[in-house]
């Protein structure tokens, strides 16, 4: 699929300015994904799907980001949920003891995202973030099923998901936090909350949750996985959004460049340095992207592999923010204006340090790791 993001990217630029001015969420770049079948690349080939790897997503995302990069966003989402689900092999649910049910359940949600069903990721809370350990949404055993009651914030595709991935924490054991795979409809209320610096266009309200779920909509089969899972496969929760912002930050180039040469300003020395270095910054960071994810295909869960996903999270957050406003430092006064392209891919690339996790919790874990510690563990924070 990647020459389908290749050739999608211009038709998904031509519309992006609109969506960021207005905050609507990309109806149109959804149903262009759709009819491509940009939702079962994650889906293994036995259930109809592409059968794509973590490379794979990687490289097919950093292309629909130089289209769109709250496009490209809300369908990391899709992937993460897909991605995660399809990691989940035959094997490795016997060495976990996951019930046949579970597994049925799994295929079941990858056949459907195979046929055109996208899933979101309900996760964050206010003054809780992406940490798993410190949800307020709850949930316990109803009948032969789960209530699940609680509200999150930064819910992207909040509203237009088909179903959403649902983090909460258990009322007889908070210590155990699962996830749900539950269906859009009664008992999910969307709250338009976002109106946001960037990215504006990802639709990331809050989620207001109370419904009742079957048993099969608890992922696994087995409560309290969702800790687990995090620290030691932590690759979706955590750089699945890099290749997002480096295909950010290459736009930015390119939109610098393009603004550059329509103004002849290609023979000042200095706009020339500043696109040079912002050249080889998102080259470098491109890279490492892409060495994470080669690791991630060859031996998911290694510790090395898990260092290069904390070291492309952190390169690819810190890079697109500085090459993103170098590049509006080369191009000049003109490209503050709003509606210029490379005016609403700062906005998006500022965006990168911030999303879980944050510039900060990656160097910090980076550090421990470095220093001999254990970095899930010996943080200021707890990581999840």
């Amino acid at each position: 699929m990647l020459d389908d993001a290749r050739r999608l990217a211009p038709r998904l630029a031509a519309r992006a300015a609109a969506a960021d001015r207005d905050g609507a969420f990309p109806v149109d770049d959804f149903a262009d994904l759709r009819d491509a079948g940009f939702f079962g690349l994650m889906v293994p080939a036995r259930l109809g799907g592409a059968g794509a790897g973590f490379t794979d997503y990687a490289d097919v995302a950093y292309e629909l980001a130089r289209g769109n990069g709250a496009t490209a966003l809300v369908f990391n989402m899709h992937a993460s949920v897909t991605g995660a689900l399809s990691g989940v092999t035959d094997e490795l649910a016997e060495a976990l003891g996951l019930p046949p049910a579970a597994l049925a359940a799994r295929d079941d949600a990858l056949k459907a995202a195979a046929a055109g069903s996208w899933y979101a990721v309900a996760m964050s809370e206010r003054g809780a973030g992406s940490r798993l350990s410190r949800l307020a949404t709850t949930y316990q055993r109803d009948g032969d099923g789960y209530r699940i009651q609680g509200s999150k914030t930064f819910c992207s595709g909040a509203g237009h998901a088909d179903a959403y991935l649902v983090a909460a924490r258990s009322t007889d054991d908070p210590a155990q936090v699962s996830q749900f795979l539950v269906p859009a409809g009664d008992g999910l209320t969307v709250e338009p909350t976002w109106d946001a610096l960037g990215m504006r266009a990802t639709a990331s309200h809050d989620l207001h949750i109370d419904v009742t779920v079957p048993a099969p909509a608890l992922l696994g089969g087995v409560e309290g996985l969702a800790l687990a899972v995090a620290q030691l496969a932590p690759h979706w929760m955590v750089a699945s959004y890099a290749a997002v912002y480096v295909g950010v930050a290459r736009a930015a180039v390119d939109a610098a460049v393009e603004h550059v040469q329509a103004r002849g300003l290609e023979r000042l020395p200095a706009v020339r340095a500043r696109i040079g270095r912002a050249d080889a910054a998102v080259a470098a960071a491109h890279l490492v992207v892409r060495e994470a994810a080669r690791r991630v295909d060859t031996s998911p869960g290694d510790a090395e592999t898990n260092r290069w996903v904390w070291r492309a999270k952190l390169l690819a957050g810190t890079t697109a923010a500085e090459v993103a406003a170098s590049m509006l430092e080369a191009a000049g006064t003109s490209a503050m204006r709003r509606g210029h392209p490379l005016e609403r891919l700062y906005r998006d690339a500022r965006a990168g340090s911030l999303q879980p996790a944050t510039s900060d919790v990656c160097a910090d874990w980076l550090g421990v790791d470095a220093l001999g510690g254990d970095p899930d563990a010996d943080g200021t924070a707890p990581r999840w």
